[in-house]
């Protein structure tokens, strides 16, 4: 028995040995190549001089014994505008890569565009050509390169302020080819930055459209032909994806601020105003516009004066507008707030009546006005008050507002009238940042006659002569 075990063991043994050796050696037949995760590589939209995200894909060796890939490089050579590395080895053309048996390999490509003075977008097209065997496999790489206007920090100081260029304004801003900006994007005092319709301001992580004392910015979109301003990364995993940039900031002294038909989305802060800029005049007109998926806030006010109407403010990581002190008056707006990165604690709307400057404690909420508004979220309370210690007016009022709250809205005339607790306005697609209402919403028909005749989709809205009354938010439903 001991050496029919004996010679059993010795048999096992020495298959295990031939295999081993048979799987260290390289097999050489012509009909042994290797397979692929994908045939192709596709990048989206990439901006002259900087890289877009790097794409992987592996190599597979499905043999039983190891493979040597003889040459992997690029169709175009040292001239490829992509760069490729596999397994931690770069080069636009590497040589002898061994994949051991039932293995796989990583690919990695990144591409850099350079600047061609063309404004239309730049079909990129090279292959991967793999050497195996005598066998010529290839994986085709394809990437759109967009030229733009490149707005980079020219100034240093070393006085705390963050690096920055001073935009020149001379001329509008139109939609021939894209503008991007790095760091702190300067428009200067007693200067005024004009963006026609369809611009497009795409920012990298981090920056700032800056609008120092006295200076003015005017975005002036159209129906159908939005000013956009996003963030710089444009493959689809990024497309809403907030935090990607830092915020529009409208500081202390900027005056005759507007943005009519913009979208921005996926930044810090959409817009921060600082100041009640002249005296009398808004400091910021907005409407007709969407603010959404912002890691902090779509609107942060301080002590400002701000009119809207016509807007979603939407999708943002604490509040979707946060407003302390000032004035300001909101009419036939979304504010909507179905965050899910994380769990939200904070109101989509914070009212303060104070804000603390430097070493200055500022109070007063002059007015805070809601009108045919919607304000609802997926919390249990998306309404905050705070009223300082010290006192100071902390007037607001919400009139046909539906709102989601807890507060005793009790119709007394001050601060709430006609407003509507906690009914569901049925927004279309919470997920998807689509706030327009279904033919079951609450809202429709709570409004009251405006002179905003037209909604967000340019539909016209219920009026004086007509016997039907407009819905609440943006959006008026049709069926």
């Amino acid at each position: 028995m001991k050496l029919i075990q004996f010679f059993s063991y010795s048999t096992l043994l020495l298959f295990v040995i031939i295999s081993s050796c048979k799987k260290d050696e390289i097999i050489k037949d012509n009909s042994a190549k290797i397979d692929f995760s994908t045939d192709s590589v596709l990048f989206d939209t990439v901006f002259t001089t900087i890289g877009a995200t790097t794409k992987v894909f592996k190599i597979y060796n499905r043999h039983s014994q190891k493979i040597n890939v003889s040459k992997i490089y690029l169709a175009t050579g040292t001239t490829s505008q992509f760069r490729l590395n596999v397994d931690g080895t770069s080069g636009s053309s590497l040589k002898d890569i061994e994949i051991l048996a039932n293995d796989s390999l990583f690919v990695f490509v990144q591409v850099t565009v350079n600047p061609n003075g063309i404004n239309s977008p730049l079909l990129i097209k090279d292959s991967i050509i793999f050497e195996t065997n005598g066998n010529i496999q290839d994986i085709k790489l394809t990437a759109v390169g967009q030229d733009v206007y490149l707005h980079k920090p020219n100034k240093f100081p070393i006085n705390g302020l963050p690096p920055y260029s001073v935009l020149s304004c001379s001329t509008p801003w139109t939609n021939d080819k894209p503008h991007l900006i790095f760091g702190y994007a300067v428009i200067d005092s007693d200067s005024i930055l004009t963006m026609n319709p369809g611009t497009k301001v795409y920012l990298n992580r981090g920056a700032v459209i800056w609008v120092f004392k006295d200076g003015s910015l005017q975005i002036n979109g159209a129906d159908g032909n939005e000013v956009i301003i996003q963030g710089a990364r444009l493959e689809s995993e990024y497309k809403e994806i907030p935090g990607q940039w830092g915020k529009i900031w409208m500081m202390n002294g900027s005056k005759n601020n507007a943005i009519n038909w913009a979208i921005i989305k996926n930044g810090s802060i959409g817009v921060q105003a600082d100041s009640l800029g002249v005296v009398g005049q808004p400091l910021l007109n907005i409407n007709n516009t969407i603010i959404k998926n912002m890691s902090a806030a779509a609107i942060y006010a301080r002590g400002s004066h701000i009119r809207s109407y016509n807007c979603i403010f939407a999708n943002c990581g604490q509040y979707v507008a946060a407003i302390a002190a000032g004035k300001y008056r909101f009419d036939n707006c979304t504010f909507a707030n179905y965050w899910q990165q994380n769990n939200r604690t904070t109101p989509l709307l914070q009212l303060n009546n104070y804000y603390i400057s430097g070493n200055n404690y500022v109070v007063g909420l002059d007015s805070a006005y809601f009108g045919n508004c919607i304000l609802y979220g997926n919390i249990a309370e998306e309404i905050g008050l705070d009223s300082s210690s010290y006192g100071g007016k902390f007037a607001y009022k919400f009139e046909n507002c539906l709102l989601k709250t807890s507060l005793n809205t009790n119709n007394d005339g001050l601060h709430f009238k006609k407003v509507y607790a906690n009914f569901n306005p049925d927004f279309e697609d919470v997920i998807g940042n689509n706030y327009q209402l279904k033919a079951s919403s609450f809202a429709i028909d709570k409004g009251y006659t405006t002179p905003y005749i037209k909604d967000l989709k340019n539909q016209i809205r219920p009026n004086a002569n007509t016997t039907s009354l407009p819905d609440l938010g943006a959006y008026e439903f049709y069926p």
